[in-house]
């Protein structure tokens, strides 16, 4: 047990650390390389890559190089990104963009089989239920995981912090919110004018990047290579072609159809966040140096909320969730399109993403949870589905943030929250029919079974 533990910490630790600096670059990647929209268009190239990825790179990897060597292996091309940043071009950003949606994939596989194997080597040498060992080790894994993106915006505005600001003019704030002056951006956007040195960028990628490194040596050295079970080894691998063909097959089913908005919106909202919530409203009216503290609320707030919801969601059913999720959405939509972001209403700018935080904690847990009980015999095709087309939502979003003003990107993304409410309605009264028929069916008494059988 004492070595499985380790294994497990180190696994957790070692995205901790990962993450930290991922997180927080993403958070920035939208204010600090606003000129051209490089920022965003290399996030919408992450999640691109992350899609191809997704479809053959994972059972490939992991069957030849094991899940150590994969995770070890994906880790260094997140750390390509970092060193990226150091010198922001369109030849440098892209590519390094395409090889960390490329690794995106093969990482999390590798570190759901890996601790799925170890769950179950544990279970049987302690004659427990595998089952509930993997759900303790996920348990450990996400307490630890989530933690990231609260140290990795700390980090950065501590060091950006250091920079020597002044004050917005109303001019520059009229620049900002949903009606933000797209031919003339605001100086807060560059790192020239908004008197964040270069020198205080290259610390903070220094420290990102040290901490990817020590990431990947955490793994590499003190994580134990592991191999499932030999019944479990002769299982093919599945090839590119049934994969995709599966993924695609599933669309058959009309309730995955009506959930693609759904798991889109996941996409769309997330990406508005990072990329024009930062930029727009907090880089804008406070500075880069804010953009850390004000994504700290969102994190703290979906961490929190993520592990409320699953353990409530049994009492208070799914339903009411997503609708209180959507509610919660529509105020902050409605309310980032009137208001006008200014530093004197400074509590506004945290409690918008905390909130946000909350309706994406339902987003994420119970979106999953509902692929997982309607698609119970399809789940491989089900959550292939589910990478792709919220991986498309980021792609979209972040695709269109350099052309369009922040109101009609607000109106977008609640065009696709009504949409998708409404269909998942209809997902919901489709499943209700379903069981209502299920328990209407008669009974048949033993005397009706005899004059069957006659």
């Amino acid at each position: 047990m004492e070595n499985n533990l380790k294994n497990i910490l180190v696994v957790s630790f070692g995205f901790l650390l990962l993450f930290t600096a991922y997180g927080g670059l993403q958070s920035l990647q939208s204010s600090l390389h606003s000129e051209q929209g490089l920022g965003v268009a290399s996030l919408s190239v992450v999640y691109g890559a992350l899609i191809l990825s997704s479809m053959f790179l994972p059972p490939m990897l992991i069957k030849k190089f094991g899940c150590k060597w994969t995770i070890v292996g994906s880790m260094c091309c997140y750390v390509t990104f970092s060193l990226g940043n150091f010198y922001p071009s369109w030849y440098t950003l892209i590519p390094t963009s395409v090889i960390l949606g490329l690794g995106g994939a093969p990482l999390w596989s590798a570190k759901c089989t890996y601790l799925t194997i170890a769950g179950n080597i544990y279970a049987q040498k302690a004659g427990k239920i595998g089952k509930d060992v993997i759900n303790q080790y996920f348990g450990i894994f996400f307490l630890i995981f989530q933690s990231s993106g609260v140290w990795g915006n700390l980090i950065s505005s501590l060091v950006l912090g250091q920079s020597t600001n002044t004050a917005n003019s109303e001019a520059d704030l009229a620049c900002c919110g949903a009606n933000d002056c797209m031919e003339n951006p605001v100086g807060n956007d560059s790192r020239s004018s908004n008197g964040t040195s270069d020198t205080l960028v290259y610390t903070l990628l220094g420290i990102y990047t040290g901490s990817g490194v020590l990431a990947v040596l955490l793994v590499a050295v003190f994580l134990d290579q592991i191999t499932a079970n030999k019944e479990e080894n002769k299982e093919k691998t599945p090839s590119f072609c049934s994969t995709f063909l599966a993924t695609f097959w599933h669309l058959k089913d009309v309730r995955q159809c009506l959930l693609i908005p759904l798991t889109m919106y996941s996409g769309f909202e997330q990406g508005f966040l990072a990329g024009d919530y930062t930029k727009s409203y907090v880089t804008c009216a406070l500075g880069i140096e804010s953009v850390g503290y004000v994504m700290i609320c969102f994190s703290a707030t979906n961490s929190l909320c993520s592990m409320l919801f699953g353990k409530i969601s049994q009492y208070t059913g799914r339903k009411a969730l997503f609708v209180l999720a959507a509610i919660i959405h529509l105020a902050c939509i409605i309310t980032l399109l009137l208001w006008k972001p200014s530093p004197e209403y400074l509590a506004v700018f945290f409690i918008i993403p905390a909130l946000w935080g909350v309706s994406d904690a339902v987003w994420q847990t119970q979106t999953n949870a509902l692929y997982g009980v309607l698609f119970e015999k399809h789940k491989e095709a089900a959550f292939a589905n589910y990478r792709l087309w919220e991986s498309l939502g980021f792609v979209i979003a972040f695709g269109y943030s350099t052309f369009l003003q922040v109101y009609i990107k607000l109106y977008i993304v609640l065009a696709v929250l009504v949409v998708a409410v409404v269909l998942y309605g209809i997902v919901e009264y489709l499943e209700s029919k379903t069981s209502n028929t299920t328990n209407k069916e008669p009974i048949k008494s033993p005397q009706d079974l005899k004059d069957t059988n006659m």
